[in-house]
């Protein structure tokens, strides 16, 4: 029997994450090659160079796709898209896998799914029907869910989203976040070694802090929206902070900017990471008090380690969210009172036997179920043959 080709596209850290398990899960099963992509921040040595970590994971970099510019502006995206258009065209044309896998709502995945439809090569679309209305990833988001053929979903609500959006039932499966696996088959960090890798004594409340541009707002709004953030911490002096770096979206670097100063400005209670890597960022959801910022990991993580989460701004605006997070605005005071309900004993309290919703079988064995979908599910002509289901029509698919 063939061996099925599954290509596979990384861009950031975060989505690396993401996909690890399931990247593992390929790699180790004998019916499948992997082949995999990476681009975007992975391969800045700005954002920490980060194909470094996943060549010492022990994966092959199949292909390597320099898209980046150094600019930070939407004319520098929007030109990197270009790029990765032309990058993702030789490619596929090249390659010429069975099945294009992808995950998320980062711009760099748009031109690798259009090439994929292009080339009438399957597209597995992983986290679809999420809504985040405070990014351009809102857009990107559901453009990948139109062009792909089969589709993974984190929950129930989003499955049911994508059946809204006209997709056949029998190609759309719900087992849960990938990234869960982690929780469940990972040696997990301990507190003493965290705080060695973090450099910072854990002897006072520490905050996580993570905050990505709001692309979907002009530039102007973003940098008064971490000077409003940064003020907000300004007045903790007993609360540490590790920043994690923004990603590489437009208005980045400008945020990574601000964020440096402030470290530089008190570095006696606050450090910023180009990466934390995967064990180290699980391992601060596990041992500080709180996370603070706009990240995705806030919802889709931090739920399975009952970690309050201050939510700020409108970057996860219509996201499923768990009751460990406390969504404010991005005014000092919003945030500062956010920080207070977050750091009372009482809140804390009320995460004891929190549910993650992102979780669905609580097992570790979501990628599992995943590749196998991906093993077994028929390559017939039809796949990538596209209709539209009315609603009225679409049934279930647990």
């Amino acid at each position: 029997m063939t061996r099925r080709r599954v290509w596979v596209l990384s861009t950031t850290r975060a989505d690396y994450g993401l996909l690890y398990w399931l990247l593992r899960e390929i790699d180790e099963d004998p019916d499948l090659e992997l082949l995999l992509a990476v681009s975007g921040s992975h391969l800045s040595p700005e954002f920490g160079y980060t194909v470094g970590e996943i060549e010492r994971d022990g994966f092959r970099i199949h292909r390597r796709l320099e898209v980046l510019l150094s600019a930070d502006s939407r004319t520098a995206m929007i030109k990197a898209m270009g790029l990765a258009m032309l990058a993702c065209g030789d490619a596929l044309a090249d390659d010429r896998p069975d099945l294009v896998v992808l995950l998320g709502d980062r711009f760099e995945i748009v031109p690798a799914a259009l090439t994929a439809v292009a080339y009438g090569i399957p597209l597995v679309h992983l986290h679809g029907g999420e809504t985040s209305r405070g990014a351009l990833d809102e857009y990107f988001r559901h453009a990948v869910t139109k062009l792909a053929n089969i589709h993974f979903p984190a929950t129930e609500t989003y499955r049911r989203r994508i059946l809204q959006m006209g997709e056949a039932p029998e190609r759309v499966f719900n087992y849960g976040a990938p990234g869960l696996d982690h929780l469940h088959r990972s040696e997990p960090i301990g507190r003493e070694a965290l705080a060695e890798a973090l450099g910072m004594t854990l002897d006072r409340p520490t905050a996580i802090v993570t905050y990505h541009p709001v692309t979907s707002e002009p530039h102007q709004g973003t940098r008064s929206q971490v000077a409003e953030l940064l003020e907000a911490l300004e007045g903790y002096d007993d609360l540490q902070v590790v920043f994690s770096k923004a990603n590489a979206d437009s208005q980045g670097r400008d945020i990574n900017a601000h964020l440096s100063q402030w470290c530089a400005a008190y570095p006696g209670r606050a450090r910023l990471f180009d990466t934390l890597g995967q064990r180290v960022f699980h391992g601060c959801l596990r041992h500080l008090d709180l996370m603070i910022g706009n990240s995705s990991s806030g919802l889709i993580e931090a739920p399975s380690f009952r970690l309050p989460v201050v939510n700020v701004g409108s970057r996860q605006e219509g996201r499923l969210a768990a009751d460990n997070v406390i969504s404010v605005s991005n005014r000092v005071a919003a945030i500062r009172d956010g920080i207070e309900w977050a750091l009372d004993p009482a809140f804390r309290a009320r995460l004891a036997g929190l549910h993650n919703p992102y979780d669905r079988f609580g097992d570790g064995e979501t990628s599992r179920r995943i590749k196998d979908t991906l093993k077994t599910l028929p390559l017939e002509a039809g796949l990538v043959k596209k209709g539209f289901i009315d609603m009225t029509m679409a049934g279930g698919n647990d």
